[in-house]
């Protein structure tokens, strides 16, 4: 009976010690044995993770399927005309979603919503074809709540055939190549090796993941584990630690627009890392050719004389990279206020607004809304192009805030 009891005990304490294990043991990641995958990090970062998990970082990019994809299919706004003949129904057959052509009533191809891209202002979408993935012509707006053409559609014409590559995906993604899934992300020299312009279904890490951001975990993971008591970030990169260039390149990887000449895949770019080994912009950042407000926040925010001055100023300043842009302007107001305590306006802005007003809403006078040059749409059946309107980066006085 004794033995029974011990051996139960054995078995019992085996099941526990079995339980406790790392979230990433059996984790495949695509990017090398090294990651852990952004679900490990819930065991220590819960709080941060259900932030990111809501953000349109991590909804960069997504999987179409219920709940991801934005836009109605089966209401009246789901139709958009090219003309009396020519049509192009959202629609859902069975568990997925598709965008429809028909011509005099007949249906001529039909492409299914495979990945979306963003969440916030507007969603775009791709479907696959022969490795490679091709943008729908019809994208949703957020703005309007409705369907318009995706960016430099024709709005005349149907069109199926622009491939989207896979640079990118380098801002949109955590990951995605055409190279094979059972390799290291230390081999750094066969990463580079992009011969073929193809992509690997199995290579895709949706959205921007904590690992982007943060490098590898899995060492991380295991060490914190195992040394619960020990605070200081192990094998892993803080924030905390990097110096004012190393925050500001590690955003301006995907927020100092794409014109520039790239030197490495992004998608090797590491928290640390020098961008200027991986990108090279053709313009200075002193141009005075105005960025478009699309894509390149931080070129405008280092135009700014509140950057330019200040020896601290970077993203996080007024961004929390876990969760989206407040709504809530008077929030980014207290940040201003700290650094411009005292300050008077002219008597003209004095007439035009109220005291109030002048100290809860700096941002909508000195990072007012701005149409974008690089974006426009138009749509159901007409020919007027409209704005896609974002907020300015570049922090200054502006004697007329017109669109």
């Amino acid at each position: 009976m004794k033995k029974s009891r011990i051996l139960f005990t054995i078995v019992v304490l085996v099941a526990f010690l079995t339980s406790c294990k790392n979230e990433s043991d059996e984790y495949f990641d695509p990017r090398g044995t090294d990651y852990a995958g952004s679900e490990s990090c819930i065991q220590c970062h819960q709080t941060q993770y259900d932030m990111a998990l809501k953000s349109s970082h991590f909804k960069a990019t997504a999987p179409a399927i219920s709940g991801n994809v934005l836009g109605d299919f089966d209401k009246g706004n789901h139709i958009f005309i090219y003309d009396k003949n020519t049509k192009l129904v959202m629609e859902k057959r069975n568990d997925s979603l598709y965008q429809v052509l028909y011509k005099n009533g007949k249906e001529v191809e039909a492409h299914r919503f495979e990945i979306v891209f963003g969440t916030k202002h507007a969603q775009t979408s791709v479907y696959w074809r022969d490795h490679n993935t091709y943008e729908l012509p019809v994208s949703y707006y957020n703005s309007i709540h409705n369907w318009a053409t995706s960016p430099g559609f024709p709005a005349d014409k149907p069109y199926f055939d622009r491939i989207v590559v896979k640079d990118c995906y380098s801002c949109h993604s955590s990951n995605i190549s055409s190279r094979n899934i059972n390799q290291t992300s230390q081999d750094k020299n066969f990463l580079s090796m992009e011969v073929e312009d193809v992509i690997d279904k199995k290579t895709i890490v949706y959205g921007i993941d904590c690992e982007r951001c943060h490098g590898p975990a899995k060492k991380h993971a295991e060490f914190h584990l195992k040394n619960p008591d020990v605070k200081i970030a192990n094998s892993i990169t803080s924030f905390k630690t990097l110096n004012r260039q190393q925050k500001l390149d590690a955003c301006a990887l995907c927020h100092a627009g794409n014109d520039g000449m790239k030197m490495k895949s992004r998608f090797d770019f590491k928290p640390g890392d020098n961008l200027s080994d991986f990108y090279r912009n053709t313009r200075s950042i002193t141009d005075t050719a105005q960025f478009d407000v699309h894509g390149n926040q931080f070129r405008l925010m280092s135009q700014s004389k509140c950057f330019i001055k200040s020896e601290k100023m970077d993203c996080i300043t007024c961004h929390n990279p876990h969760e989206n842009a407040s709504k809530n302007l008077a929030s980014y107001s207290k940040i201003c206020m700290s650094c411009h305590q005292g300050l008077k306006h002219n008597e003209t802005t004095l007439k035009t607004m109220s005291g109030s007003s002048l100290t809860s809403n700096c941002v909508e006078c000195h990072m007012p809304k701005k149409s974008s040059g690089a974006i426009k749409f138009q749509l159901s059946d007409s020919k007027q192009l409209s704005d896609y309107i974002l907020r300015t980066h570049k922090i200054g006085i502006y004697t007329n805030n017109k669109k």
